[in-house]
């Protein structure tokens, strides 16, 4: 961890819902904010937000922010739909201000009656983007693409994503295995780990499409791949404004996207990528077909991405948007007797 930053884990705090854990989560989160006394409770991800916020109530004077990345309750089911907006609801009654990470997610709570217009603010997710800027090939490229000598590289195309079930890649490889024979000469790398890893290579496998997909596991320099990257593809059903769109275009990497909620406030659908429909692979795979074939237009698209302005995502933006929401001073360093009941010394 950072010089100054003090990491306190929760084993207690579980994704799936767990009655048993969900209440220990509750009185350990109560114990750790009593200690602490903090002077802002910023919150994450839909549970942990609830959970945390709803806690927020041990400690009166704290500012209570919460981060809406993805919008809980859509693209759910009508079940889901409800208990989640029902605990939204809930949880807005102690939250003094709700961060989005686009213009959309913030408009969404709004229209679904969770808080109001006053309380959402759009912080872009801050990241350090220069590094994405006129990047260099990986020292492996061709051992990813199995090249055997020279300089002459197949078509890329690059899907960056956690291996979950949200970011679809099982629908995505049988929607691209009907096209793949088109695309002979192409490959497919697949960066990211998670727990749908497995049955993605199974598919892989079944649809006969290994001498087309490369897993390249967690990587350090997803620039690079940026760089030898014709493309870049996503097809998640549900996000917030993905991180990884923000870094194609500052690569100069044209994208296909399937569309989500805000995705317009960055991909401009024929200047520097194509947004897709959201619920049709098939549109997706079509239009990545039809652009690998078609030079001029990826070029064209190629010189929008470059042009895009992504200063707003730079690190340095969101810090201080960021803690100029909170609105507080810094109190005084908590005392060290704090960090031995909380177990830290």
């Amino acid at each position: 961890m950072p010089q100054g930053l003090t990491q306190i884990s929760l084993p207690e705090m579980v994704h799936p819902i767990h009655p048993l854990q969900d209440l220990r989560a509750v009185l350990r989160l109560r114990q750790i904010y009593r200690a602490l006394e903090p002077d802002v409770i910023h919150t994450h991800q839909s549970k942990a937000g609830i959970l945390g916020r709803l806690v927020a109530r041990a400690v009166p004077d704290a500012v209570v922010a919460h981060g809406v990345h993805i919008i809980p309750f859509e693209r759910v089911t009508p079940a889901k739909h409800a208990l989640y907006l029902a605990a939204e609801r809930l949880a807005a009654r102690h939250t003094d201000v709700f961060i989005g990470v686009s213009e959309a997610a913030g408009r969404a709570y709004v229209s679904a009656g969770i808080t109001r217009r006053g309380r959402v603010h759009c912080v872009r997710s801050g990241m350090d983007i220069a590094r994405f800027r006129d990047p260099d090939l990986p020292a492996d490229w061709r051992n990813l693409l199995g090249a055997n000598g020279g300089n002459a590289r197949p078509r890329v195309v690059l899907m960056i994503a956690a291996f979950e079930r949200r970011k679809r890649h099982v629908p995505y490889l049988k929607a691209f295995a009907q096209v793949a024979n088109t695309l002979p000469d192409l490959k497919l790398l697949l960066a990211g780990k998670g727990p749908e890893e497995a049955r993605v290579r199974a598919t892989v496998e079944s649809l006969g499409l290994q001498d087309k997909v490369v897993f390249c596991g967690h990587r350090p320099d997803p620039e690079a791949l940026f760089a030898l990257a014709d493309l870049s593809i996503l097809t998640s059903a549900r996000e917030g404004l993905p991180r990884v769109a923000m870094q194609s275009m500052a690569a100069g990497c044209p994208m296909v996207v399937q569309a989500l909620p805000g995705i317009d406030e960055i991909i401009d659908h024929g200047r520097n990528g194509l947004i897709a429909d959201g619920d049709e692979m098939g549109d997706a795979v079509r239009l990545m077909s039809e652009l690998l074939h078609d030079d001029r237009r990826l070029n064209h698209l190629r010189k929008g991405a470059l042009a895009t302005d992504v200063s707003a995502w730079a690190l340095d933006a969101l810090l201080r948007r960021t803690t100029s929401l909170y609105g507080l001073p810094v109190r005084r360093p908590r005392p060290v007797a704090i960090d031995r009941e909380l177990g830290l010394a």
